[in-house]
Order: structure tokens, then sequence, then C-alpha cells
């Protein structure tokens, strides 16, 4: 290549994220640990105790194993599945960029529920294929209404489609029924579904669940889940997607090798023995997030329902509040990444840090009231 100009390939533009931007905060002056972040929606009371003790004896001097085959042993007698249909990841993302690649072809028509993660939508670019969105609305609560899946997806006839459930950034938990009329659709057939339950293990109330393991054989299904969110492994990152085996087959022959490093199957390993300890995390969650939103409603929020551990709330202007919080070192989602603009997204913490937060809404409130 003599020049530049010679050089060719796909430049998606990158989606944007929640989380700290390390940049960001060394341009204001600030350093991470002064910062709350209520921008990513993970466990806030951190991974298991014992954990860290268990990765100091991990053999980082050897490859780890290229196919996770202990974690995705464990992770098949959790879920009552064979090995073979599980994948495991470099967290959740990673599988959705390998489904793009093994599934869509550069022309393609890939059908994504939005508001979404845009992950979803680099995915397709960098395979070549075009986005088509169906974007749920505001006024009607954010309803998935599957007919109107169905209308466009007649219209536009996609080799896949991306459905999040619970639903981010609005918290909304699709009913079985709602998911299994998607798959019985008359384009689903023909189209890979990509169900991303990233945010599953935070459905509240308790019980409120549904399992969507059994309709993996009878569908084009590739579920998506993370376990970075329930346990706090964000620094590590891991993920695993579940389908048929002839899906799983096809993600694994283009899998990078060593995908997933030795100290993530570990804690993946781990982890997976740390049931009770998950669950008190979700029962304090639940405590928080009432606390939070009743502070949020007598300072005149109205927080969207939200079955899990993150919800929305309209401010007129996102990235105004966001700017205004981090000022205060609290930092939220500005969501007009999301087709979102007026909204802020916050993600439960701890009942502290909580607290500091509806002290700094209240601070920019005054400070803007009259401005929006």
């Amino acid at each position: 290549m003599s020049s530049r100009g010679s050089l060719k390939g796909r430049s998606p533009k990158p989606a944007t994220h929640g989380g700290i931007d390390y940049a960001e905060l060394e341009a204001l002056g600030l350093k991470p640990g002064e910062v709350l972040d209520f921008s990513a929606n993970i466990n806030p009371f951190g991974p298991p105790p014992g954990l860290r003790e268990a990765l100091e004896r991990v053999d980082i001097s050897s490859y780890p194993d290229s196919g996770s085959g202990r974690l995705r042993k464990a992770l098949a007698e959790k879920l009552g599945l064979g090995p073979d249909s599980i994948i495991a990841g470099n967290g959740s993302t990673e599988i959705m960029r390998l489904a793009a690649l093994a599934f869509f072809r550069p022309g393609d028509r890939v059908l994504v529920i939005e508001p979404a993660f845009g992950e979803y939508e680099v995915s397709c670019r960098i395979a070549g294929a075009e986005v088509v969105k169906h974007v749920l609305k505001a006024e009607d609560g954010f309803a998935l209404k599957v007919s109107e899946v169905a209308k466009l997806a007649a219209e536009c006839r996609p080799a896949g489609l991306f459905v999040t459930n619970p639903n981010n950034p609005t918290g909304k938990y699709y009913s079985r029924e709602v998911i299994e009329e998607v798959l019985a659709s008359p384009f689903a057939a023909d189209s890979l579904i990509v169900l991303d339950e990233a945010y599953l293990g935070f459905v509240d109330p308790p019980g409120a669940a549904w399992s969507s393991l059994d309709l993996i054989e009878r569908h084009n299904l590739l579920i998506l889940r993370s376990m970075t969110k329930d346990y706090a492994l964000a620094g590590l990152r891991l993920g695993y997607g579940v389908a048929g085996k002839e899906i799983i087959a096809r993600l694994r022959s283009i899998c990078p090798p060593w995908n997933v490093n030795a100290a993530a199957q570990e804690a993946g390993l781990y982890v997976l023995k740390e049931e009770r300890y998950l669950e008190k995390s979700l029962s304090d969650i639940r405590k928080v997030k009432a606390h939070l939103v009743e502070g949020l409603k007598k300072l005149g929020f109205n927080p969207e329902p939200s079955a899990t551990n993150f919800f929305l709330i309209e401010t007129g202007n996102g990235a105004l509040w966001r700017r205004e919080l981090l000022k205060r070192k609290i930092l939220a989602r500005d969501c007009a990444s999301f087709g979102l603009p007026g909204h802020i997204r916050i993600s439960v913490r701890t009942r502290e840090d909580c607290d500091k937060l509806l002290e700094g809404m209240k601070g920019v409130k005054g400070r803007l009231d009259g401005k929006l």
C-alpha cells in the first residue's frame, strides 16, 4: 500500500457506552476513584468474597484453555444443557460480533429493535450488513408490538434480528408469549434471532424471570448472557452464548483462539458456585432501588418503570444533566445514543451512593430550573 488512499475496509462508527471515560476524567482533572459511576449496569456490591484470592492462584504464564472447556461444562451443568450448546466469550459483545460475521453477508439486512445496545449495529456494520431499525415509542411505554415488527420484516426480509430482554435502556421485560410470537413470525424461519439477556439476572420481582433455554432447539435462536453484569467482572470481561449445536459450531469456527483469558475462566468457575451471594446482592439491590425511586419522585422526577437494576429518567436534556452531575463527581448515562436525548439512565448502587446521587440531582435541579 503506497498511500493512505489505498487503505480499504469497513470503519463503522464506534458505539457509545456507559462506564468511565478515563480520558474525559483526566481532561476534567478528576480521578476514577473520585467518581460515582451510575452509568454502568453492574452489581454494585462487587465480586463475591474470596474471588481475588482464587485469582492469585491462576497460572498467567501458560495459555488458557482455548475452548473454555471447564467453564462451558460448569455452565452446561447449571443450565441443563450440553457443553456443545454453549460458547464462552470475552464479554457477550464478542459473541455478537462473531454472530454477525458468521451469519450475515455484505448487503444483508438485519432488523434491530430499538432503543438498544449500540454494539448490535456496530456488529452488523463490521459484517457489511445494513441495519433496519424498529423504534419502540416512549408514548406507548416502549411496548414491543410484534405485529409491527413482522410487518417491517416482511418488507425488508432480514437475515437476522436483535432483541434485548430485558431491554436496555428502558428496563422493560417482555413475556415469554411476546418472544415466542417473534420466533413464530414467518421471517424468523430464515433469520438468526439474537436474544440478548444480559440483564436477566436482575429481573425484579423475584421469580418473574422466565427461561428461554428450551427454545434453542426449535428456532434459529442465539441467546446471549453476561456474567460481567451479575458478578461485577467488568475488569475481566466474561459472557456466553447459548444456541443449537450447529449455530455454536459455526461461531466457534471463526472464534479467535484463547478468546477468554485464564483469569476470566477461573472467575467464571468460582462465581457459578456463589448463588447465595448473588441472591443476597439482588435482594439488596431491590431495596436500594425502591429507596432511590422514592427519593427521585420526591424531587419531582418520574422514573420510567423498570424490571431491572437501572431505569430511565426524563430530564429534558440528558447531555446537560450528565455534564452537570459529572461536575459533582457523579456519572450518569446520557441516552442520546439510544435516540432519547431528553433522558439519562441511572443504575442502582449502594444506598450511601444513591443518597449522594439524590443530593446531586437536587443540586442540579435547583441550578437548572427554568433553563431547560
